[in-house]
């Protein structure tokens, strides 16, 4: 009897280890798992991208709703925060892997700054940069140090030719000097009545001149032109147009426009609230197509705005940051952005859609993208706006010889740019 008992003991011990086998294997019997990490796809984890910007609120929330869109099968969300002086948060921040953010956004003229700081990564350390294939070119230098790309462009500005149709009369010219026979003939300064007014006394409002004569304010290694013969001879030409224009400061240009004083202004986009809310029939021009005497067109300086990613993000967000850079440079993203807040898009593509083809400012800023260069984006470029600006007070307010100016200036220039190192 006890034999028999210990037989049936052993079979039902048997059976329960063959059991027991057969629960803890499902893969054997064909059953799915039910615990995700054996699961041979497991679920990507939600990612948050955060980005630090300075900027206007809506511009972010187009760009952020555009590639949230397109990444929300991949589970990552942008989110913009808005930083007061972003520029100098950065650089307190910047290299903190507690506090700082994953991107930023912000103009391109600071990036030699954050480079400078070794807080930025090439973007070749996240993506394929060949998502940039489309990009206006002048747009993806801005980008760039010393060749290597750092920034992401988006969208970018430039100046343009805006006229009033009410007070223009025929075409506008097509060369400078068939314009400055124009102010001549439509100009009375003594009646406070102007054909074109523009900054005169501003480096970025006389850029197309510059930058059309060949001359330069500073090249990358940081050395300023302002004693440039090509310089020179820009900043000689202008004066006379310079004598036909009002004070020069923005505010009294813009409000002569606005009043109806001036028939022409050259200025941004960011002048048209003003100008519609004035209740002016308003018309633009590209300053590509009016030449100067040498055959160049009108070459203004270009601000360019993008993102960059910042070092730290890298160990733990590097495949999300490249899907964000690639939505990010989508001509989906450039549609958003002059559709719903009249931004001119980076990126080529984007301008193909009809109602962004229909937009006449954003199509005059795309063809202005082939004379326009952007504004040196070199740490050092700060230091030369006081610089440049006395210049073009001397010679277009005070009538200075421009070469004696140029010299001054170039002094001064390098002796800020010694300060600062």
């Amino acid at each position: 009897m006890k034999k028999v008992t210990a037989l049936l003991l052993a079979l039902a011990l048997c059976f329960a280890v063959l059991a027991g086998c057969s629960q803890s294997d499902p893969q054997d019997s064909g059953a799915p798992s039910s615990n995700p990490s054996q699961s041979n796809n497991p679920p990507t984890a939600p990612v948050t991208i955060t980005i630090w910007h300075d900027g206007d609120e809506g511009i972010m929330q187009t760009i952020a709703d555009q590639v949230n869109a397109q990444l929300a099968a991949d589970q990552i969300t942008v989110v913009f925060e808005k930083k007061t002086d972003m520029p100098n948060q950065l650089k307190l921040y910047g290299s903190d892997a507690i506090n700082a953010p994953d991107m930023y956004f912000y103009a391109h003229d600071v990036l030699g700054s954050f480079v400078a700081m070794d807080i930025l990564a090439p973007l070749s350390d996240v993506v394929d940069t060949g998502i940039l294939a489309d990009h206006l070119s002048m747009t993806v230098e801005a980008g760039q140090i010393g060749g290597t790309q750092y920034l992401l462009p988006v969208y970018f500005e430039t100046l343009v030719f805006l006229y009033n149709k009410a007070l223009w009369e025929g075409d506008i010219p097509d060369t400078t000097e068939a314009l400055y026979d124009y102010m001549v003939a439509h100009t009375d300064t003594a009646a406070g009545t102007y054909a074109v007014v523009n900054q005169h006394t501003n480096a970025y409002n006389v850029s197309p001149f510059i930058n059309g004569f060949g001359g330069y304010i500073i090249d990358e290694t940081a050395k300023p032109g302002l004693n440039d013969p090509k310089t020179i001879e820009a900043a000689t030409y202008n004066q006379k147009f310079g004598a036909l224009q009002a004070d020069g400061d923005y505010n009294t240009v813009t409000t002569l426009f606005n009043e109806g004083k001036a028939a022409a202004i050259i200025g941004g986009p960011w002048l048209v609230s003003g100008i519609e809310a004035a209740g002016i029939d308003y018309g633009i021009a590209s300053l590509s197509d009016i030449k100067l005497p040498n055959g160049n067109g009108l070459a203004p300086f270009s601000g360019i705005q993008g993102a960059g990613v910042l070092k730290v993000a890298l160990a733990e967000k590097k495949d999300a940051l490249a899907k964000v850079l690639t939505a990010m440079a989508s001509p989906e993203v450039g549609v958003d952005l002059a559709n719903k807040s009249g931004c001119a898009p980076a990126n080529n593509k984007s301008y193909d859609d009809p109602q962004v083809a229909a937009k006449e400012m954003i199509t005059i800023i795309q063809k202005t993208a082939s004379t326009a260069q952007p504004m040196p984006n070199i740490p050092e470029m700060g230091s030369m706006w006081g610089p440049v600006e006395t210049m073009l007070t001397a010679i277009n307010k005070n009538g200075a010889d421009p070469a004696q100016a140029a010299v001054d200036a170039q002094a001064a220039a390098e002796q800020a740019i010694a300060d600062m190192q």
